[in-house]
């Protein structure tokens, strides 16, 4: 008996094990299975991301400044012009290098690297102290929009100055000008006749050149920043410190130059006596006045440019972003992207003339309220 235990026993051992094998085998091949699929997930994920188009660096990255000029991208390289860097440090003194040496060094060069997204300095060149601390050296870099600026500048320049050469040759002849001199001499008297002159009072022609400069400044950087490809697209008058140091000219023009008349206006304008005193009610208003203008000026240029620009680079984006939906939707998205693309350029090129206009046109009349005891005194005169 005890051997017949035994032995049953020992058949018994086998056929357990091989049990929990059997039972074993397809918990281990789920488990194996799951596995799989996460990786493929992951692969999937990873290969989606990197797919996806990223619409807010496209936009931002276009619109905002930078310390190189990206062409376009072939496949894995990037075209780009790398932008001369000069900073000056409180610790270490000058550095001047192209910026393409932050790249080839992983980022960091000389001790300086540019500031991570999300952080307090973000896209600008920084250092970093002992403390591991940001700090921001002192920053005259040639960056896109500085390059643009002087690029835009230059070419008014030509031109201007082309006008200038040909009139001072035709002086004493009576040669008709045709063609692009003849153009700008139309586009110049009409900017003169029709916006200064008319707006600015008797006393226009001494601020004529700085209108004219302004209005032809704002409008060549309006077109240039329309144009696809380099030299042009950069967003010069959608950049605000562009803006700011226009609409600042404008204050200057307003009130170093303003008149007795305008300035008892500001401190002392004609109403009743209780907006004056006690409590100087309307002085404040004028005096605040006085600041609001030039601001609306800064801000009407700066919103208006930036936002023509988005606007086309959102439109484009679609035909990327709708590649994954299928071709019928990314079809018909792509053709009602272009046909909208090709509106918003023709309504850009209208807006850079009107910007550069209303810009004019407003300097012009606040400057023209500033004269505004020339105005009476020339009319007494007669």
């Amino acid at each position: 008996m005890k051997i017949e235990m035994k032995q049953l026993r020992n058949l018994v051992t086998p056929l357990l094990l091989t049990c929990l094998m059997v039972i074993g085998l397809p918990a281990s091949a789920q488990e194996q299975v799951q596995e799989q699929v996460q990786v493929t997930d992951t692969v999937a994920k990873a290969h989606q991301e990197k797919e996806t188009v990223n619409v807010k660096e496209i936009v931002f990255g276009h619109i905002g400044d930078s310390y190189e000029w990206h062409i376009t991208t072939w496949g894995e390289t990037h075209l780009t012009i790398p932008l001369p860097i000069i900073v000056y440090s409180s610790t270490t003194g000058w550095h001047t290098f192209l910026s393409s040496r932050l790249a080839e060094n992983g980022g960091t060069y000389e001790g300086l690297s540019i500031a991570p997204d999300g952080s307090k300095y973000e896209g600008k060149l920084v250092e970093y102290n002992a403390a591991g601390e940001q700090v921001r050296p002192w920053d005259i870099s040639i960056t896109k929009v500085t390059f643009a600026l002087i690029f835009n500048s230059m070419l008014l320049l030509v031109i201007v100055l082309g006008v200038s050469r040909w009139y001072r040759k035709h002086s004493h002849d009576s040669v008709t000008p045709g063609g692009f001199i003849g153009f700008m001499e139309m586009f110049i008297m009409m900017v003169n006749d029709d916006i200064i002159k008319s707006c600015a009072g008797p006393n226009y022609r001494k601020f004529a050149p700085y209108l004219l400069t302004a209005f032809f400044f704002i409008f060549i950087n309006n077109l240039m920043g329309l144009i696809p490809f380099f030299p042009g697209g950069a967003n010069v008058t959608g950049n605000i410190a562009i803006t700011m140091v226009l609409a600042i000219c404008t204050f200057l023009a307003v009130n170093i130059f303003g008149t007795k008349h305008y300035w008892k206006d500001v401190f002392w304008p004609d109403v009743p006596w209780w907006l004056k005193v006690p409590i100087p009610m309307m002085p404040v208003i004028e005096l605040f006045g006085v600041f609001t203008k030039p601001f609306a000026l800064m801000i009407r240029l700066f919103a208006n440019m930036l936002a023509g620009h988005m606007a086309m680079l959102v439109l484009t984006c679609l035909i990327f972003i709708s590649a994954s939906m299928g071709p019928a939707l990314n079809g018909t998205l792509s053709v009602a992207s272009v046909v909208f693309n090709i509106f918003m350029n023709a309504l850009e090129l209208l807006i850079a003339f009107i910007q550069a206009y209303v810009f004019t046109m407003l300097s012009a009349v606040f400057i023209g309220l500033a004269q505004e005891g020339v105005k009476v005194e020339t009319e007494e005169k007669k």
